[in-house]
């Protein structure tokens, strides 16, 4: 069927998502390997993208862990350092998209008050003909609802939906409702199979 949207994940697709590389640089990785065993952050941030308050989640789990308060609250103060740099050749994908007519959107796990942020830095996330955000969905992927509440708002047939995400599940999940996938893995695919989809033209992203 006809691709009338294309759906972009945030991270590791349009802006990259490395925390574990930010803590690193930050406090050397023995430091960090003990603060990850001993605090599951990521689960903390699912929190996040579920629609809990950004810094409230963060700080409260950083007072429950004396020993790494102040490595914990960079999640927070430093946030945007983890989410960074953007995937320049993903970036002029979207635009490109956009000046071809063909309608992009974005469907992330992300939070309430780091999406807001991430907008003041990165423009491109202002561009999305419909953003569908975890935090104010209360739902995050891979849950069929949030799929199913993509679906209800666009009004497009699941078919009709082109949906490219870095993780194997969320995949799974929009393939099991019908929607066209492609799993990310580099920007040099991604393109190649919106050329051949003849949803960009051969030179559009250099």
């Amino acid at each position: 069927m006809t691709i009338k949207a294309v759906i972009f994940d945030i991270g590791n697709v349009l802006l990259e998502w490395n925390p574990e590389r930010f803590y690193d640089a930050e406090i050397g990785p023995e430091r960090r390997e003990a603060l990850f065993a001993k605090v599951d952050l990521h689960a903390m941030n699912d929190r996040v993208d579920m629609g809990e308050n950004f810094q409230q989640t963060v700080y409260e789990t950083a007072d429950a862990h004396p020993d790494f308060r102040s490595e914990i609250r960079l999640w927070h103060d430093r946030w945007i350092e983890m989410a960074s740099p953007a995937i320049d050749r993903s970036v002029q994908a979207l635009r490109a998209l956009k000046t071809n007519g063909v309608p992009v959107f974005a469907l992330s796990n992300f939070g309430i008050q780091s999406f807001a942020f991430a907008q003041t830095k990165y423009d491109f996330l202002s561009e999305f003909d419909r953003s569908y955000i975890s935090g104010h969905m209360g739902v995050t992927k891979p849950a069929p609802l949030i799929y199913q509440m993509v679906e209800k708002d666009c009004g497009l047939a699941p078919s009709s939906l082109f949906f490219t995400d870095d993780r194997v599940d969320n995949i799974a999940q929009a393939d099991a409702r019908g929607w066209q996938t492609h799993l990310f893995d580099g920007t040099d695919p991604f393109i190649t199979r919106l050329i051949n989809a003849g949803l960009l033209k051969a030179g559009q992203v250099t």
